[in-house]
């Protein structure tokens, strides 16, 4: 099951916070993170992880439909890096 946008201004809600201000702050923060991502900046969250911007170079293609060959355009993709924290807390104790 997926955490969604609601599940998150659902949770914010219920710490006191009024349901419009819970939707402000989560709309506020997605908002300066992609700000930064389209930028090309990377965004760090301490003890959670960091999100990095990686620049694709063209490079040749088949579409799978077809099996055409083609010519993917150079673009730009989000990753993702969990942070050591984040990573010990979803694993767990080691025995």
């Amino acid at each position: 099951m997926a955490l969604t946008k609601n599940d998150i201004v659902e949770r914010i809600s219920s710490t006191g916070f009024n349901k419009k201000k819970s939707v402000d702050i989560v709309e506020t923060l997605l908002m300066i993170m992609k700000d930064q991502l389209a930028e090309g900046n990377d965004v760090l969250i301490s003890g959670f992880g960091k999100f990095c911007v990686k620049e694709k170079n063209a490079r040749r293609g088949r579409n799978p439909a077809t099996g055409s060959d083609l010519i993917l355009r150079p673009r730009r993709v989000v990753t993702f890096k969990c942070s050591g924290k984040l990573r010990d807390s979803i694993n767990g104790p080691e025995s």
